[in-house]
């Protein structure tokens, strides 16, 4: 049987509705959306923005994870910025390369969840990109055109299940 009386919707809901006070309930949905969106309308414009504030509910380790990725920019102040984003079945990463003697010596590895760009903009030099999901292979295409390099890499669609067998025991 389904527990009716554990369901929020119960006899003493007429009375909780009227002990609520609005402005508590104001005071809490806007708290609420001032942590989510601190930036007010202007960082809903940029997506990755909005969403810093909502790393608190999404990451239960607190902001070590922004801390660590602060402290990685700050010590290699010379990486590429570069441009991440994904199709329905595609991975692209694109950034400037503005001197075109930087291509000779250019190296570009990939695993299946990281991209790896080397000897820019010196020698010696390793950037790694985390992808956004697990990428195949083989297929990774480069395009160098106008100064930007483009990277586009087919997504692994490889969906792995296992069946469960599901037994009666009484």
């Amino acid at each position: 049987m389904f527990p009716w009386s554990l369901f929020p919707f119960n006899k003493n809901m007429k009375d909780q509705m009227n002990q609520m006070n609005p402005k508590e309930m104001d005071n809490y949905i806007q708290g609420m959306m001032k942590k989510m969106f601190p930036g007010g309308w202007d960082s809903m414009m940029n997506p990755n923005d909005m969403m810093n504030g909502a790393q608190s509910f999404m990451n239960p380790m607190g902001n070590q994870g922004q801390q660590t990725k602060r402290e990685e920019e700050a010590r290699s102040t010379s990486a590429i910025p570069t441009n991440v984003f994904e199709t329905f079945e595609d991975i692209y990463i694109r950034f400037q390369v503005p001197n075109e003697e930087w291509m000779k010596h250019l190296k570009i590895f990939h695993t299946s969840n990281q991209a790896i760009i080397e000897n820019i903009p010196g020698c010696d030099e390793r950037q790694v990109i985390t992808l956004p999901c697990l990428v195949k292979k083989k297929g990774a295409v480069a395009q160098y055109k106008e100064g930007i390099l483009e990277l586009k890499i087919p997504k692994s669609i490889d969906m792995q299940y296992t069946e469960i067998d599901v037994s009666e025991k009484y």
